[in-house]
Order: C-alpha cells, then structure tokens, then sequence
C-alpha cells in the first residue's frame, strides 16, 4: 500500500514536472494540451491546500476556445478553468495579435507565452476567491488580484525567464494601445464601471490586463505565492 502511495505521488510529480516545461508554448495537440493543463491545475490544488487543508478547491481543466480565450467559469456548482488552442481562434482575434505584437509570428508568441501560458494560474485566482468569497462579479480589483496569484505563483515554481518574457511583451503592446480611460476618471473606477464592456473589445482590455500584468512584475513589496495566500484566507 506504502509503495503504491509513493507511486502516484511520483507519477504526479512528474507529470507536472513535464507539464511545466512544455508550457509556455505554442499547443499543436489538444490532448497534450488539456492534460499539461490539468497538471498545473493539480499542483495549483496541492499548493493550495497545504496552505489551507479545509478548503474545498476544486476546479476542472478543459479545451474550449471562445471569443474571451482563456477563462474561469463557475456556474451551478461547475468550476471550469477554460483554455485555448491556436488554431481554433478566430480570425479577427489573430489579426489582433499580429497587429498589437507586430507580426504574425509575434502574434503567435504573444499568444504562447499569456494564453498557453501565464494565465492559467490568474484563472485559477479567480477560482479561489470565488470559492472563498461565495462571489465574483467582474472588476478591476478582481483581476489585479487574479494577477498577483499567477505572478507569485509562477515565481514559487521557478519560471523567472518566462515571467521576464512576457514582462518585455507586455511593456512593448501596452505602449501601442490607446488608453481608453476618460480624463476625470481613474482606470480602476473606468474598468470596474465598464466591465462586461471592456471585455468585448480586445484592445480595451488588453489595455488593463498588460498595465496590470506590468505593475504586478515591478512591485517588489509583494510576498511570495505561500505568505500572500495564507494572509488571504486567514
């Protein structure tokens, strides 16, 4: 019983061990996909609960590419973490990333290091306080806070050069986005007001995700992953 214990603790280390090096990458395989996915999600859980054993965490990894790409969804007892694959993205989105990244290979990059890659812990953020708050309706202190989450979490599991690469794509495309916040308004009181709206228009909230994504990375007054969440659910 001993040895099959330690069998499948060794068999999930590795599976997430060879999840987290392929991630970060441009998926061709939608299987390989889903189940490096369902491997962060997993350690996601593990670290969660080794913070919080009582904690109920549970959230389910599947492909589904739609218009908002990568998503948390939490509806009637369901809790889906929703990720994206390439080539099922339509087209006016691709011609956003060529446009904003600045070629078509740019634009695939841009897509491989966020959306095949760090957001997938910012999701599962909003999974959690979803599931320590009983609610979440969309705002700009929600996503900052999913933010934190996925860049401390990323840190605790070692991922520094691609948090440097998407730190560098995120300061090049939010300078080439047209800042959409009023004059007399600041971007938090626009983004929590416009919310449901900014999320139909890519450049508006790719505006906020990369601003938010590069004050993130430059605060160094931030915990590590394990000290921030135990202040958040204590």
């Amino acid at each position: 019983m001993r040895n099959s214990i330690l069998l499948l603790v060794f068999t999930a280390s590795f599976h997430f061990a060879s999840a987290q090096n392929q991630w970060f990458k441009l998926y061709q395989d939608s299987t390989e996909l889903v189940n490096d996915g369902k491997a962060i999600t997993a350690k996601f859980t593990k670290d969660i609960q080794q913070i919080k054993p009582s904690i109920s965490f549970s959230v389910n990894t599947v492909l589904n590419t739609t218009p908002y790409l990568i998503f948390y969804w939490g509806e009637n007892g369901v809790r889906t973490a929703n990720l994206p694959k390439w080539d099922q993205v339509i087209e006016p989105q691709k011609q956003f990333f060529y446009q904003v990244a600045g070629s078509e290979a740019a634009g695939k990059d841009m897509f491989r290091l966020f959306f095949n890659g760090f957001y997938l812990p910012h999701e599962l953020g909003h999974a959690l306080e979803h599931i320590n708050k009983g609610n979440i309706n969309g705002s700009y202190q929600e996503e900052y806070f999913a933010n934190i989450v996925g860049m401390l979490w990323w840190k605790k599991q070692g991922k520094t050069q691609e948090l440097k690469e998407c730190y560098e794509f995120a300061k090049r495309v939010w300078a080439k986005l047209p800042n959409p916040v009023p004059s007399g308004s600041t971007i938090e009181e626009y983004f929590t007001a416009n919310y449901q709206k900014a999320t139909e228009d890519p450049y508006v909230y790719g505006y906020m995700q990369f601003k938010q994504f590069i004050q993130v990375y430059e605060d160094k007054t931030l915990p590590d992953f394990d000290t921030f969440i135990k202040s958040y659910l204590k």
